[in-house]
């Protein structure tokens, strides 16, 4: 299980993500191997997805800076905000419960909507509204009281003490009991040899 010095280690990468492991293990108390060990524990876990570099994109001269905020038919936002992550120019794309897909990027043109539309089907947007950025600041923190909340992949109950990690084709399971693990390795096993 995750524990206070997984925290504590977090937080001292999102200050700064090269940070040696061995100047984190003086300030957590484990060696520089334990470290890693863990810090590959906090990836498989899906806790830490990737290392990124944090750009000052005002000394680059690469696009017009905006925050675009689209309003969307119901049930599109999810499909919205997958097709614009990744998407050339875009740093970071929100959804909200309300329906709204709100963007932050450096439009590589003037005409946003129709750059937009490269990648968005206009029919799933009602509404869109661009406004001009003077500056951004983007800073990712762990808060005091952040603790874990790892879910079990197969009823979504929160993962306690008495939960089961498994590696199941490469990647690593949760499971909040030894009766949803075995649950789901059968129909793991059913749907995989149904496929055959």
């Amino acid at each position: 299980m995750l524990d206070e010095i997984d925290l504590r280690i977090l937080r001292l990468l999102t200050e700064d993500a090269r940070r040696p492991y061995s100047e984190i293990g003086e300030r957590v108390d484990l060696s520089p191997p334990a470290v890693s060990d863990r810090v590959s524990k906090l990836q498989d876990h899906g806790i830490i997805r990737r290392f990124t570099l944090d750009l000052d994109r005002s000394q680059l001269r690469e696009g017009t800076p905006v925050l675009v905020t689209l309003s969307v038919v119901p049930g599109a936002t999810d499909g919205i905000r997958d097709a614009l992550s990744g998407f050339d120019g875009v740093e970071h794309v929100f959804a909200t419960a309300g329906g709204r897909v709100v963007v932050n990027a450096h439009a590589p043109r003037p005409d946003v909507q129709s750059w937009l539309f490269e990648r968005v089907d206009p029919e799933t947007v009602r509404e869109i509204e661009v406004d001009l950025l003077t500056g951004t600041d983007w800073t990712a923190r762990i808060g005091g009281e952040a603790a874990f909340s790892l879910s079990c992949v197969l009823c979504d109950n929160e993962v306690g003490p008495d939960g089961v990690s498994r590696r199941i084709d490469g990647d690593l399971k949760q499971f909040c009991c030894p009766s949803c693990e075995q649950l789901y390795v059968e129909q793991y096993e059913e749907l995989a040899s149904d496929a055959d």
